[in-house]
């Protein structure tokens, strides 16, 4: 593993922090109040005793707020980790579905997926990483890969 640099990574988040707000802007700018309530379920605004337009409004922006942040910055600490490991230990993005990253250490090939929360999937998600992980483990013994 070679030396971690702290500049580095303090560069990475300067230059990269931008595109998450960036990013962000640009999902509220493209933001479509019609689309974002086609997408809710109208009874839950009866269930939370919302009757005014604007609760309405407010409730539905913070909800796709939330949502989208959460996304946006979870990509953004995908690309920190990726850029970690190429620095440390020449990681890089991986190619295999639902693997993020790629690493060698101590002669161990790694494979990641990176989540950004404690709970971040359901049960089906779960199998469904299980399963991508089991193929890319056989792509990898068939190219003889240890």
């Amino acid at each position: 593993m070679k030396k971690f640099s702290l500049e580095k990574v303090n560069e990475f988040v300067n230059d990269n922090i931008v595109i998450f707000h960036n990013n962000k802007i640009k999902s509220l700018q493209s933001l479509n109040l019609k689309s974002i309530l086609r997408k809710k379920n109208p009874y839950l605004f009866k269930a939370k005793n919302i009757g005014i337009a604007s609760e309405l409004i407010k409730s539905t922006l913070d909800a796709f707020l939330s949502s989208s942040e959460e996304k946006l910055f979870g990509d953004f600490l995908e690309e920190l980790a990726i850029f970690i490991a190429g620095e440390t230990c020449d990681g890089q993005k991986s190619a295999a579905t639902g693997v993020d990253l790629e690493f060698f250490n101590n002669d161990i090939h790694h494979l990641v997926s990176i989540k950004s929360g404690s709970n971040w999937g359901n049960s089906s998600q779960h199998r469904k990483q299980d399963e991508d992980f089991r193929k890319a483990l056989q792509v990898l013994k068939q190219s003889k890969q240890k």
